[in-house]
């Protein structure tokens, strides 16, 4: 008999046995031993209880295995090793081929993560197949497939797709130990993670679903019952809204490795991360992964302040939760998290250093205590080389959409896509070196004559009404257009020869600063009481 959660997960800690009693069943485990000697008990078991979860389509017990025994199992049997291949336990699963799609979704999926020498190139070129036999499966089909999987499941297969395209692309430019073998094969096979078929499937996916109607009669304030009409079949499905739904960050991300910024906001219009109740919430690795490419994307396209307002939102929320995300997630996704986490204090630090406005002060200590006062320090004097630092880190690994010239010799091209950014980025940054000198000087007063500023500066009064115009053009791009939380430090305007500085500082919120006291003092006196 098929046992409970409960006592599933003790078996699973003790000896993970199938000896049930009964003659017939135990002779049909026998069977399936002698079928697969190479795989554990434990891991045979395993898998035929997974089997059936997903056949009898019980969520409940689908999630458990997927985020619990499966990661139960790998640390103690499989933390650097593969898992065993497909084609040994296709008899255990009575050649199961949709169980045999999603356990091999898994099996490369830990090749990527853990495995120490990583995907060879073969294994590379099979779950890519693998991917598009699930995609198939899923976007064939006139009827919705009977298949349910859990959120946390659905939105790691796009990520992973996303990830392991990624992955591939700037594996296929580090020419210089790569075989002639390997090149030959790169070669003959342009179709294997072209970029045209990853966007394919991520575009069909929200079609099938037809997730953007849904959300836009949503945002409009149609009732529940219409935009289940809107989303026909499919959309009323769980597993294609998610996918679909999963599949619009997906493109936020891609597009934004390839360096289409615009595209990856327009991909966005109809969700509305400001809202607490979003879909995307129920996945904290899908909440994180689009506030941190959407402030990228701002960052990049000169709209400092939306930057910094989405930065903000998402880093302020990390810090509420995070201890409720340290246990609900395993060690590899906390340390996901971790890491994106740091980058994200790194970017904020790029833009408030050239857009500065008072941002909250737990945050700004939290991203001080991240990036270090040195280097914090180092990009307000106007140091190219911080700059350069901070987003060398922060930055995700942007990837090339053409294949290498494979002619071209044996040269690493790998980190072109990453330096041409960097130089966009830095050209910018070059732009306003002078700018946060001349603000500070702007601080001290409330009109000034430009000719003063000039000689304080060592320019000619020319050449700082064009920094002055600069300043204002670069402000002015930064802004919110949909309304601003922030208020820069300093604006001004010029009449004749003379600059007006208008006072904009900001009074500190002495309430917030002496409750946030009071609950550090809280914590103290109850970590004390604790300690006695």
């Amino acid at each position: 008999m098929y046992q409970s959660s409960t006592t599933e997960g003790a078996k699973y800690g003790e000896d993970f046995g199938l000896h049930t009693g009964d003659p017939q069943q135990d002779l049909e485990y026998e069977r399936q031993r002698q079928i697969s000697p190479l795989v554990p008990e434990a891991v045979q078991s395993f898998l035929q209880y997974f089997q059936k979860a997903i056949n009898e389509q019980d969520i409940f017990e689908i999630e458990n295995h997927y985020e619990n025994n499966w990661n139960r199992l790998t640390e103690r049997m499989f933390r650097t090793e593969a898992w065993p291949e497909a084609e040994l336990i296709e008899g255990l699963v009575n050649h199961d081929s949709l169980f045999l799609i999603l356990y091999k979704e898994l099996y490369y999926r830990h090749i990527y993560a853990r495995v120490q020498s990583g995907p060879d190139q073969e294994q590379r070129f099979k779950s890519y197949y693998n991917y598009c036999d699930l995609f198939n499966y899923i976007l064939s089909a006139e009827t919705p497939v009977p298949l349910q999987l859990p959120n946390q499941w659905l939105w790691d297969i796009i990520d992973e797709f996303i990830y392991q395209y990624q992955s591939f692309s700037q594996y296929r430019s580090k020419m210089s130990k790569k075989s002639e073998e390997d090149i030959e094969t790169l070669k003959s096979s342009p179709k294997i993670w072209n970029v045209h078929s990853v966007l394919n499937v991520l575009h069909s996916l929200v079609d099938k679903s037809r997730i953007n109607e849904q959300l836009e009669a949503y945002n409009d304030g149609a009732d529940q019952e219409k935009v289940i009409q809107i989303g026909g079949s499919f959309g009323a499905s769980p597993m294609y809204k998610m996918l679909g739904y999963f599949s619009i960050i997906g493109l936020l991300r891609l597009h934004s490795l390839l360096g289409d910024y615009h595209q990856a906001l327009a991909v966005m219009r109809n969700i509305d991360i400001s809202k607490k109740s979003s879909v995307m919430s129920r996945v904290p690795e899908c909440q994180i992964t689009t506030y941190y490419y959407i402030g990228f994307s701002y960052l990049m396209m000169r709209r400092y302040e939306d930057a910094i307002n989405t930065f903000s939102s998402i880093l302020t929320h990390i810090q509420r939760t995070k201890n409720s995300l340290q246990q609900r997630s395993s060690q590899f996704k906390i340390d996901m998290i971790s890491k994106q986490t740091d980058q994200m204090y790194n970017l904020l630090a790029i833009c408030v250093t050239l857009y500065p406005v008072r941002i909250d002060e737990s945050l700004s200590r939290q991203m001080i205590e991240k990036t270090g006062e040195e280097k914090r320090a180092r990009m307000q004097r106007g140091d190219k080389s911080a700059f350069e630092e901070a987003f060398s880190f922060a930055c995700p690994k942007f990837v090339s959409p053409v294949a290498p010239n494979y002619d071209a010799g044996l040269v690493n091209l790998h980190k072109e896509p990453m330096n041409h950014q960097l130089l966009v980025f830095l050209e910018e940054v070059e732009q306003q070196a002078m700018l946060p000198t001349i603000r500070s000087y702007l601080k001290l007063y409330s009109t000034m004559p430009v000719e003063k500023l000039a000689d304080f500066l060592d320019m000619q009064p020319h050449e700082l009404r064009a920094e002055l115009m600069c300043l204002k053009h670069k402000m002015k791009n930064s802004q919110s257009s949909s309304g601003s939380d922030h208020q820069l430090e300093v604006d001004f305007y010029i009449d004749d020869d003379m600059i007006h500085i208008a006072d904009t500082k900001i009074e500190r919120g002495y309430a917030d600063y002496f409750i946030e006291q009071i609950l550090n003092f809280e914590k103290l006196c109850k970590h004390i009481s604790a300690l006695r």
